[in-house]
């Protein structure tokens, strides 16, 4: 049914599936191509950090004092040299080392070392506990906001795609929200530091040793901004890898491929794309590899400049310059050039991860278009509990504005409580997309959905949902145990009301002959069960719920004769007493409803009993004698 099923599954395998791309995924592909782009990332991104203000502070101060203590050994290195080990006497003379002062000046390194080591172990307690529980709360942060989109989003967006938004791109950042705090203060506090110790023991060394650093910083900044293009396209290709993972290695996907021989282009595609994933982290890895490497010669250079230049100024007699100035000096510009490094180095995965932010941001700046109105309140109990009304209803698929006719157009109808009520029709008529707008999965574009009496817009999604109970064709169980998937809906239902609902619905006696009983691991998807033993076990999970309206999405249409005489009758039990809402193919399942209603190309065009519309000889008759003329034959 088109229109009843916008998230089918057409043309989902294969390679000739890869060319097969809706205009929302093309769409987002360019929005991905162009992440870095949303608008104040470097704030928004700030931001995540606004809960963490006292342990941010603490790591502050610990950077800072490990970034001081960081050039202290250095400075008595130079009085190691100097005053310890060839100590000047007053006539300007060499003399022996002083141990004593020698010995206090190696115990204050010794000192300085310790309190580096646990500040720095402190430290990075802090920025791994602070960074985790970013990533976390992002993680949590974005499927929350996931939960809350409308089913539209989910039927054009593939879940291997959303799955590598949550695993893929949040972990990606993990390291930059762990580390960059901690470095850029800390590798900046050393670089000052280590900038006004050069500064002290030589500027004439110092001139030398950062003249080249502005081309360091211009190259960082353009490796930097080719790092981050590379970086969404390598993220897109692991959202690709995810979906095809995700797809072909499910139950359904592998069996579809085995039953087709298809294994051998499954592999090819997944392989394909490994491929493309191989080539752009090596061109990630690669990029700015160049740049490193003339600054690490740079780097090493620098020490024999240094002594060439001193040698020089030694020679000359222009400049104070020790041995024991020139080994600390080297020391220190060491810790100049290393911690300049981590800067440009996080500054790279900074612009690196930017498009892996801009990704997140993207998927939690989606609005949901179904949301709970300001003034929106509970479903309240009374006699109208279980009215389903239709009042002039119009509506659209949200991805088919303006194409054509609408999937449903004027309906109009009243259920009443305790009715059960019939929707049957060719298929693609619409009969789906009324099980839809009940529970509010999706917005009528035009008219009045009424439950209770109530605008479904005026009431809360919690409280609606919460009274309506759906059993749809594609049964839907969690790799878990039975008791598990029934408690899905009511955790503290009680074994005793576990086995209630399954005698309910005609599957205890069933569950009790498996060596494990209601332990029993049903498997992904329930695929362990036969076709009727998941439907009667969603039916019982249904009536755990015990909704005031029950939804039934033709939800016997996929199984043989006699499963679905056995599930039509725990079916027929669980309506007792509730409005059912039957969306029906096979017309025998639905002779006894209360009222029929025909739907034809989005439009009620009949309605009433069985025997009324048999009686009217309208579509109903025509469809009815067709049902009945192809059983004779298959008898």
């Amino acid at each position: 049914m088109h229109a009843s099923a916008p998230g089918g599954q057409t043309g989902r395998y294969g390679k000739a599936r890869t060319r097969i791309a809706s205009a929302d995924e093309s769409a987002q592909r360019a929005e991905n191509a162009d992440a870095p782009k949303i608008p104040h990332l470097l704030r928004r991104i700030s931001e995540l950090f606004a809960a963490h203000k006292v342990a941010l502070a603490t790591t502050v101060v610990l950077v800072l004092i490990g970034a001081g203590l960081s050039v202290i050994p250095p400075l008595l290195t130079q009085r190691a040299f100097d005053d310890g080990l060839f100590p000047v006497g007053a006539d300007g003379d060499v003399m022996g080392p002083n141990l004593p002062v020698l010995a206090w000046i190696v115990g204050a390194m010794i000192i300085v070392y310790i309190v580096s080591a646990l500040l720095g172990v402190w430290q990075t307690w802090l920025t791994a506990t602070i960074g985790n529980q970013v990533m976390g709360s992002l993680r949590v942060r974005l499927f929350t906001h996931l939960q809350s989109m409308e089913l539209s989003f989910f039927t054009r967006t593939k879940t291997g795609v959303i799955q590598s938004r949550l695993q893929n791109d949040v972990g990606g950042v993990a390291s930059v929200l762990t580390n960059t705090v901690s470095s850029v203060l800390g590798n900046t506090v050393t670089v000052i530091s280590a900038f006004i110790a050069m500064l002290i023991l030589s500027w004439q060394l110092t001139v030398i040793a950062l003249v080249l650093l502005p081309f360091m910083v211009i190259a960082q900044r353009r490796v930097g901004q080719v790092r981050a293009r590379i970086a969404g396209k390598t993220q897109e290709s692991l959202s690709e890898m995810t979906a095809i993972t995700q797809e072909t290695l499910s139950v359904s996907g592998i069996l579809l491929s085995k039953s087709f021989t298809r294994q051998r282009s499954e592999i090819d595609r997944y392989a394909d794309e490994n491929q493309n994933q191989i080539r752009l982290q090596v061109k990630q890895q690669m990029t700015g590899q160049w740049f490193f490497a003339m600054v690490g010669i740079f780097m090493s250079a620098i020490p024999a400049i240094v002594y060439l230049v001193s040698g020089w100024l030694i020679a000359g007699g222009t400049a104070d310059v020790t041995a024991g100035t020139i080994v600390a000096f080297t020391t220190v510009q060491a810790r100049l050039l290393f911690p300049l490094m981590g800067l440009m180095r996080v500054a790279l995965d900074l612009q690196t991860s930017s498009a892996l932010f801009a990704r997140i941001f993207e998927y939690l700046d989606l609005k949901p278009s179904i949301t709970d109105a300001p003034t929106a309140r509970e479903v309240t109990a009374g006699p109208a509990l279980g009215r389903v009304e239709f009042d002039d209803v119009t509506f659209r698929y949200p991805d088919a504005e303006g194409d054509g006719r609408p999937t449903l157009d004027g309906v109009s109808f009243t259920i009443e409580p305790g009715q059960f009520a019939a929707f049957v029709g060719p298929s693609g008529a619409g009969k789906t997309t009324v099980s839809y707008l009940v529970p509010r999965l999706y917005e009528a574009s035009e008219g009045t959905v009424r439950f209770a009496g109530e605008d479904v817009r005026d009431l809360s999604q919690e409280s609606l949902i919460s009274h309506i109970g759906i059993v749809s064709q594609e049964t839907y169980l969690f790799h878990a145990s039975i008791a598990d998937n029934l408690r899905y809906a009511r955790p503290d239902a009680t074994d005793a009301e576990l086995e209630a609902a399954a005698r309910a619905a005609n599957i205890h006696e069933t569950i009790a002959s498996f060596p494990e009983g209601y332990q029993t691991i049903v498997g992904e998807r329930g695929y362990r069960l036969s076709g009727g033993e998941k439907q009667r076990i969603a039916i019982a999970r249904v009536l755990l719920k015990d909704p005031a309206v029950l939804v039934l999405d033709e939800a016997t249409s996929a199984l043989d004769t006699i499963s679905e005489r056995v599930v039509q009758q725990a079916l027929d039990d669980a309506a007792r007493g509730r409005t059912t809402i039957a969306i029906a193919h096979r017309l025998s399942t639905v002779v006894s409803a209360d009222v029929i209603f025909v739907i034809v190309a989005g439009r009620v065009v009949e309605q009433g009993t069985h025997a009324e519309l048999v009686i009217a000889d309208g579509v109903y008759a025509s469809l009815y004698r067709q049902q009945e003329e192809r059983s004779v034959l298959e008898a």
